[in-house]
């Protein structure tokens, strides 16, 4: 019953539901978190299998769809757009010179410029070519994809990898090419004129392979088959890296002796490496904690960083950010650095399910660190599988009967996700059981909610999934009710809403409903939900109402 005692809450948002939905959601990618998609409707986003987004506020996007169409919309610097002009567009515009061509790899400058691998190995260009970027011969911006030739030809390209306004790209055989601004040698040519077609770097990977290549805004780097690095210029260090020079692990000062790097990142002037046994190391500049050592000391050499965590099989950082993430085995994912403004120092837990996410929630500007993938429906995270199979009768060996109607599921999964089913189905063999103490709509909301951890319900019916919970003692589920209820309290409802509140005990949510009666008192009291209140329940409102003022004058 309404008591002597209230404390004032603020209206509930959505964002702690939101959050929630998002880590119970499949790891899908959702290309609908950048802005840039915000106005593309539901069905275009649906077909989008591959997508970029760039530019320095990440008001720029290329997308391939499931039908290898390859679209771009944005503002159109530099005609990064590959569009023929430099018109913007908010509506997507197709790129027939790509479509079908089957991109394997994307990376983009900050001029921006734009590059591509497809799966026959060749490269594309286009964008801004102040400094040759483009790999042309020329500094004429390029306003449509044109292919880079020169000693590339004979070559299958399978990565490559932009830096502020050069390029580098990866070989099937291990190669490295590199074009464009070399003001610090990060074309690896052994002076820093900058390089206008691609020239191979030679001086240090002669007789070596190469397996992973990735660039900063003015350094490269690039990871060898036998886990040693390869590193141009590091920007942000207290100290510089010779150019283009082999250097081992044990050069780098690690006391270490067979560290073995598999990846490689690059942020704005830091660079991250993953080794084979999943440790991460950092180093370069670090005024936004970008190296996670939970300091903001500059390192001149690669220093692991604790994240307290188990194994890490990725990385991520980009050139146009100081932001840093990393994903574990499990599929956690991590972040520090530069995110929305915080200096974040030391590795932080979020609630992603990829990489790509920080990126598009935390990052400044909010670009993608590399070419996002977003699976077909031929393949289902464990989470859509299990919501897929809710209410089939193909595989399911229990069926419930309400108000007539049936409800499909399975055994073993009620007894692993709820103690009222673990009990119950450890006493009987029956493969139907009958319910009549709820409605078909609530009952079924409840088993849906044990495959997939959400409620789906007006705020009405979730009063009566509020008192299922109350019943089966579900706790989590009962605060997910109230969450509903509060977000969609109106002054139609309220009384039922604390009718409903009173009656299952639910104090946080009684307190609500009672302060949105109070600051909506004469729209609430002319409802007929008011005129049919209980009596008890009436003179206790009344009464508490008044103390809190609602009556003066």
């Amino acid at each position: 019953m309404l008591d002597s005692t209230l404390t004032f809450l603020p209206v509930c948002s959505s964002s702690s539901s939101s959050m929630l939905d998002a880590t119970l959601t499949s790891s899908m990618l959702d290309v609908g978190k950048w802005p840039v998609f915000a106005l593309l409707p539901p069905e275009e986003l649906r077909l989008i299998r591959q997508a970029c987004v760039f530019g320095s506020a990440a008001n720029e996007a290329l997308y391939v769809t499931v039908n290898d169409e390859v679209f771009a919309l944005g503002t159109n610097c530099s005609g990064c757009l590959g569009l023929g002009d430099l018109q913007s567009t908010i509506e997507p515009r197709r790129i027939d010179v790509l479509c079908g061509k089957k991109i394997v790899s994307l990376s983009y400058g900050t001029g921006p410029h734009v590059v591509i691998a497809t799966a026959d190995g060749e490269v594309f260009a286009w964008g801004h070519n102040g400094y040759s970027q483009l790999g042309n011969g020329t500094t004429n911006h390029g306003l449509t994809p044109a292919q880079v030739s020169t000693n590339l030809l004979n070559k299958r390209v399978t990565e490559v990898a932009c830096g502020s306004h050069h390029t580098i790209a990866l070989t099937t055989d291990g190669e490295v090419f590199a074009w464009g601004y070399n003001n610090s040698g990060q074309v690896g040519s052994g002076s820093t004129a900058n390089q206008p077609t691609p020239r191979r770097v030679s001086s240090c990977l002669q007789n070596k392979v190469v397996v992973n290549i990735a660039c900063g805004q003015l350094c490269s780097m690039a990871v060898l088959d036998n886990g040693e690095l390869c590193v141009g210029l590091m920007v942000g260090c207290a100290v510089q890296v010779g150019r283009c020079r082999v250097m081992t692990w044990e050069d780098l000062n690690i006391n270490f002796l067979f560290l073995c790097a598999v990846q490689v990142a690059c942020g704005y002037a830091h660079t991250l490496a993953l080794t084979d046994e999943g440790f991460i190391y950092a180093w370069g500049a670090n005024s936004y904690g970008q190296l996670g050592t939970g300091n903001k000391s500059n390192q001149a050499v690669p220093t692991l960083i604790n994240t307290d965590k188990e194994r890490m099989v990725e990385v991520a950082a980009c050139h146009t950010s100081h932001t840093s993430a990393a994903k574990t085995q499990s599929g956690q994912v991590l972040m520090w650095g530069q995110c929305r403004g915080q200096a974040v120092a030391c590795p932080h837990l979020t609630h992603f399910a990829s990489t790509d996410d920080v990126f598009a929630c935390f990052a400044t500007p909010a670009v993608t660190w590399h070419l996002l993938t977003v699976d077909g429906d031929d393949y289902l995270t464990v989470a859509q599988s299990l919501k897929r199979e809710f209410d089939s009768p193909d595989i399911s060996d229990l069926k419930f009967l309400v108000d007539g109607k049936c409800i499909h599921v399975h055994k073993a999964l009620l007894k692993i996700r709820c103690e009222h089913f673990r009990v119950l189905l450890n006493e009987t063999d029956e493969e139907s059981i009958e319910i009549h103490q709820f409605s078909y709509l609530v009952y079924r909301a409840f088993l849906e909610y044990l495959y997939t951890d959400t409620i789906n319900l007006p705020p009405e019916d979730a009063i009566g999934l509020l008192d299922l919970a109350t019943f089966y003692r579900e706790t989590r589920l009962k605060r997910l009710c109230q969450e509903t209820i509060k977000r969609g309290i109106s002054e139609e409802n309220a009384i039922t809403l604390l009718s409903a509140a009173v009656k299952y005990e639910a104090r946080d949510l009684e307190e609500f409903c009672f302060k949105f009666c109070v600051n909506h008192l004469t729209a609430v009291t002319q409802t007929q939900a008011f005129a049919d209140m209980d009596h008890e329940l009436l003179k206790a409102f009344i009464s508490k109402a008044s103390r809190y003022g609602a009556f003066k004058n």
